[in-house]
This record gives structure tokens, sequence and C-alpha cells, in this order.
């Protein structure tokens, strides 16, 4: 008898253990500076323990000061990632300015070794023995509850057992269950526009004047209109079919979105095309580079940027159409064109992600290449904070929206750093783009995560703008867009309602 009770008890510590170790979250080290205040929302924080939420991660980033590391950030890590190693290894970053570890076991995150060439292992973060053993309390309690329920659901199952297969077996015959959610032969809600293939002999080639990673851009007429004939090698078909299938989707013409003509292959079965609107003052990097602006006509460069941006983003439905939301994903003042009316247009949907609904389920469809575990597509400096740290929610609508927000904040400090009217009595500046000043005309992503991520650096508001009856205003506008955290940004509508509201206040 008593050794059949002993049993009973290893048995049930044997169930409380692996429950433990199935069921409960994550635990590591918390202590988070102002910048990185972010990483509160990857859990629930205990003092100086996070339960992690998404994860079963424990980050720990330090940063080099006078030889010695100082601690920036131990938390849960934002996103899940690889994270083999049950200690903190240490990864040396920045030309050795910057630590990492990564690890996967509980509190691992507080125990860190640091080697220098010449010194031996000199950094240990422990924890004391009450918050240890309160932790253990708190887990031992969670452990016999979740038993308790469990039994109590397994009783529940027992009862309706029955009940259940009577339903069923009821519903079969009366009434059988709809398996269109999970069919895979119904048609996208959103299926693309079919548009006939332009006869390419009929386009006129005339000179090229942009010529990118991708694909070269021909100015050309075509049936009397001059237009932009976008050609990709055969080997970037990938890419011309990305660009095709956001172009041909329902309902995308817009103002600020570039009018889209058609498609054609060459003859020979080389290159794709893709045939568009021409924009005369090319993209909006070549504009500002060239021209100066007045308050108003920076104004309808802003307005129709975002107002495409946020066409872009919208989900709309018509009877029998359905256009999908769209992220960009590669905002930047080479990616926008501007018109002969002084308008933005977006173009180059090649990095683009769309938001379709089959069969009564949501999924994303994206055509480009994660790079080194990052969820890094499109221009390197226009990346926002989360997308260079490797930490964005690939399942989340808006965060990659809010990818395009930061984005659209850094192209409205471009063109209002070339506005005249916000430099009264002073040399305007000459056109640079986001972080050039700070890091120079060729950034890294290193210096980018060093700069944008761990030191919260944006572009340079000049001082003066405070004095301006806008100027507040404009501050504000563009650190709502960029915001480190990107729940707090805004969307779309929100600048496009803002800056019809600095239009109506502030207009001379």
């Amino acid at each position: 008898m008593i050794l059949q009770q002993w049993r009973l008890v290893l048995a049930v510590e044997c169930i409380l253990i692996c429950i433990s170790s199935q069921s409960f979250p994550r635990r590591c080290a918390f202590q988070v500076s102002p910048q990185n205040n972010k990483y509160t929302t990857a859990g629930n924080v205990s003092g100086s323990v996070q339960l992690c939420e998404n994860t079963k991660c424990c980050v720990g980033y330090f940063l080099i000061i006078d030889g010695r590391p100082e601690v920036d950030l131990l938390a849960c890590d934002m996103a899940e990632k690889s994270c083999p190693d049950a200690t903190c290894m240490a990864q040396t970053r920045f030309n050795g300015r910057l630590i990492k570890c990564m690890c996967n076991t509980d509190l691992c995150n507080s125990n860190i070794t640091w080697t220098t060439e010449s010194e031996e292992p000199r950094l240990t973060y422990s924890y004391s023995v009450d918050e240890i053993v309160k932790t253990a309390v708190i887990i031992l309690i969670g452990t016999l509850l979740i038993l308790c329920f469990m039994i109590f659901a397994a009783k529940w199952r027992s009862l309706n057992k029955e009940k259940n297969f009577i339903s069923v077996a009821f519903q079969s015959e009366e009434n059988p269950p709809s398996h269109d959610d999970y069919s895979v032969s119904r048609l996208c809600s959103c299926q693309t526009t079919k548009t006939s293939e332009i006869d390419i002999s009929n386009i006129e080639f005339q000179q090229i004047v942009g010529d990118g990673h991708f694909a070269t851009v021909w100015k050309g007429k075509y049936q009397g209109s001059v237009v932009a004939v976008k050609v990709f090698p055969a080997a970037w078909k990938q890419k011309f079919t990305a660009e095709k299938e956001v172009y041909e989707l329902p309902l995308m013409k817009h103002a600020g979105i570039v009018h889209f003509l058609g498609t054609g292959r060459k003859p020979d079965g080389g290159s794709w095309l893709i045939v568009l609107q021409f924009a005369e003052y090319g993209s909006l990097h070549s504009f500002l580079c060239k021209h100066t602006t007045s308050w108003m006509l920076s104004l309808k460069l802003c307005q129709s940027l975002s107002q495409g941006l946020f066409y872009l983003h919208s989900d709309l439905h018509k009877p029998d159409v359905h256009k999908p939301p769209v992220a960009h994903r590669d905002l930047s003042s080479s990616n926008v064109l501007v018109r002969a009316d002084g308008t933005c247009v977006l173009c180059d949907f090649g990095c683009s992600t769309i938001l379709r609904s089959c069969s009564g389920h949501r999924h994303w469809q994206s055509h480009a290449t994660n790079m080194e575990g990052h969820a890094q597509l499109g221009t390197l400096r226009y990346m926002s904070p989360e997308i260079l740290e490797g930490s964005v929610n690939l399942s989340s609508t808006r965060c990659l929206m809010q990818g395009d927000i930061y984005a659209l904040g850094l192209l409205l400090w471009e063109i209002w750093m070339r506005c005249s009217d916000l430099f009264e009595g002073s040399i305007v500046p000459q056109h640079q783009l986001p972080y050039e000043s700070e890091l120079g005309a060729n950034v890294t992503l290193e210096s980018l995560i060093l700069c944008v991520y761990h030191m919260n650096k944006r572009p340079s508001i000049p001082k003066h703008w405070k004095l301006l009856t806008q100027g507040s205003a404009l501050q504000e506008l563009l650190t709502n867009c960029w915001d480190c955290d990107e729940d707090a940004r805004l969307t779309a509508q929100c600048v496009v309602d803002r800056l019809v509201s600095l239009q109506s206040c502030y207009s001379p």
C-alpha cells in the first residue's frame, strides 16, 4: 500500500514537471532603458522578471562604455526567433561597441559572460534567493491550478461525450456542415483584374531615364501618349510578377498611385515589360535635388503622397470586387514619382505584401525573400526600427502598415527640408537623404540599428521651426510618424487629416 502511494506521488510529480515545462511561459530577466521601453509589451513584467507572451527567447543588450559593459536591455524577445543556446552566449557587434545575447531557458539572460582579448570573464548578473523562491512559489500554485483545471475538463468532456455524438450525428443528417472555410478550390475574393497584354511593337522606346537593380526604365510613346516602360531581364521574372499582381488588383486606380497601362514581353522571350503613365518630374528624390518648394507646394506633395498610401492601405469592398490592403514595404524618395501638376504618385511594388482573403481566411502574400533572418525588404535607410532589428511581427497587418508610416515620416521630412518658406531669411539646405548627415552617404545595417534602434535617433528637425506658426504641428506630425513604438504611430488616414488641418490653419 505504501509502495503504491509512493508511486502515485512520483507520478503526480512527473506530471507537474511536464505541465510546468510545456504550459508556462518563458521567464526572462527584465531591465530596459527609456528608448527600449517597447519591450514591456513582450510580456507581463513583475519587478525584474518578465513572463514572455510571444516567444521562448530571452535577449540581452550591453553597451561598452569606457571599456566596461553596461546593461542596455534585458527582456523577452519581441518575436519568435532561433535561439538554440541554453546560456546567454555573448555576440560582439559594431566593432566592439555592443554585446548581444539570446538564450532559451528561464532567466538565462541574467547571466552573461563577456570576455576581451586581455581579460578573463568578468560580467555576471544573477538573481537573489528571495526572487527565485518567490517565482518558484508562483509556478507551483499555477501548476496546481492548471492540474485542477485539466481534471475538471476531462470530466466535462466525459459527461458531454454522448451529447456531442448525438448532436454531430443529427447535424450530419439534417444540416451537413459547410466546408467552404477549408476549400482550396474557391477563388480569392481579390482576384486580379484580367488585362490583355500590350503589343510592344506599338511602343516607341526613346531613352533610358532610370536604371535600378532589378529593372531599367525607359521613356517612350504608346498610342500617342508619353509612357514609362519598366524593363525586367528574364532572370527577374519574380519581381516582374510581384509588381504586376499589385497593379492588377481590382480598384487600384487612384490619383496617388501611378497609372498602370499594361504588360508585355519581348518577342524573343527575353525581357518582361510594365508600361506606366510617365511622370514628368521623375522621382521625388531627383525633384528635391533640383527644386525647392513653397509652403503650399510642399503641402501638395505631402498630401498626395499620404493620400496614395492611405488608398494603398485601404480594404475596399464593392459588389463582386475587393481591393485588399497592401503594404508597400519599400517607400523611399526614389520610389515616389512627381507629376507635372506637383502631385506625388506611388510606384515600385516589387517588395509589397498583399493581404488576401480567400475562402473566409486571411493570409499574407509576399514576393520578397528575407535577408539573414530579418524581415528586411526595401531600402535600408527607410526601414523602421523594428524591421532593422528583426522584431517585426510578419503576421500582423498593423505592423506591416506601420513600417510604411515610419518611411512616410522620413519622406515628409525630406520634402519640408526643401521648403523655402520654412527657411525664410536663411539658405535652404541641399537635399539630403534620411540619416545622411548622421551616418554619411553610405549606411550599413549595423550603423542604422545602433543609431535608429538603440540610440533612438531620428533626422534632425531645425530648431527655428519651433518659432514658426506651423512649426510645432510639423514637429508633432513627424515624431508621431517615426515613433520607436509602431503602435504609437499614426495611420495613413490620420496623416492625411493632419495635413488637411495644416493647410486650413496655416495657409498664407
